[in-house]
């Protein structure tokens, strides 16, 4: 089930708390301040009435791997607003790229891309910042690196389609990285994929002289061509443990970010093979 449901309940920004939750309590509010309403999500139709107590969706009765599924997707949209708007503005180009990221990777309905959208366009223009937007996330995944990478790996995506990573978004994604206290080397490998480079594990620097060398399935598995057989295929046997689609979604993933999840694993197995053919292993 999807955990749009719920966002249109009005209740998600009780549920959330924080940063996250004001914008989704202004995204969504509206929909109970008349009472009973009726909102179509693809193929869910749930009807709502303020106040009630509807499920163990509602009612203060979320479990946690029901407020892990709010929090990656409100989080999701609210940082990449933020990011879209580093410069000042959002332009037509860049929220079209975020469309086209719904649309490709994500295959949001329209219902629920119109939600998505709703967040996006509240958090841009909204007094809460990215840094609190990535606390709250970082609160909330604590312990759990896989989730931080793959939502950094679309703040990484979005910036590079919008004609580079700018000084800006730059800024806001390394903050992201110290946030989520992930090694500097995770975003000098994510920006290496992203651009067509390769990482070289012994020399992460973020920008763009730095760090990157030919190879580019050895950027996947964060590692360099010069490392040793072993030190490479332990790389991917934990890459391969780590980001198992069940793994995944056991940890709150919602169902509208499975696809990326499952295209990094795709993208880890297509880079050892690719190692494999070169190693002759």
């Amino acid at each position: 089930m999807s955990c749009l449901g719920a966002v249109i309940g009005g209740t998600l920004g009780l549920f959330l708390g924080g940063p996250l939750g004001a914008i989704a309590g202004a995204a969504f509010g509206g929909f109970i301040s008349g009472g009973a309403r009726r909102i179509n999500f693809g193929e869910q139709q749930e009807n709502f009435q303020a106040n009630d107590r509807y499920s163990s969706w509602y009612g203060g009765r979320m479990n946690q791997n029901q407020r892990h599924q709010m929090t990656f997707f409100v989080g999701a949209f609210s940082m990449l607003a933020k990011i879209a708007a580093a410069d000042g503005r959002v332009s037509d180009k860049e929220r079209r790229k975020v469309e086209e990221f719904m649309d490709r990777d994500l295959n949001l309905d329209s219902a629920t891309k119109q939600s998505a959208f709703r967040i996006f366009d509240t958090a841009v223009s909204s007094k809460e910042t990215f840094y609190q937007f990535a606390n709250q996330f970082a609160r909330e995944f604590k312990y759990q690196p896989q989730m931080y990478e793959l939502m950094l790996d679309m703040m990484v995506r979005i910036a590079v389609e919008d004609s580079g990573i700018s000084p800006e978004e730059e800024t806001l994604i390394i903050d992201a990285v110290h946030i989520f206290r992930l090694d500097d080397s995770v975003y000098a490998r994510l920006k290496a994929k992203h651009t067509g480079g390769s990482y070289d594990s012994s020399q992460s620097r973020y920008g763009a002289s730095g760090g990157f060398s030919s190879g580019a399935a050895y950027s996947v598995l964060g590692c360099s061509p010069s490392d040793s057989d072993d030190k490479v295929k332990k790389a991917y046997r934990k890459l391969v443990s780590e980001y198992h689609p069940d793994k995944i979604a056991s940890k709150g993933l919602p169902d509208e970010f499975q696809k990326v999840a499952k295209q990094k694993f795709i993208e880890i197995q297509n880079a050892w093979d690719q190692i494999k053919m070169e190693r002759g292993l």
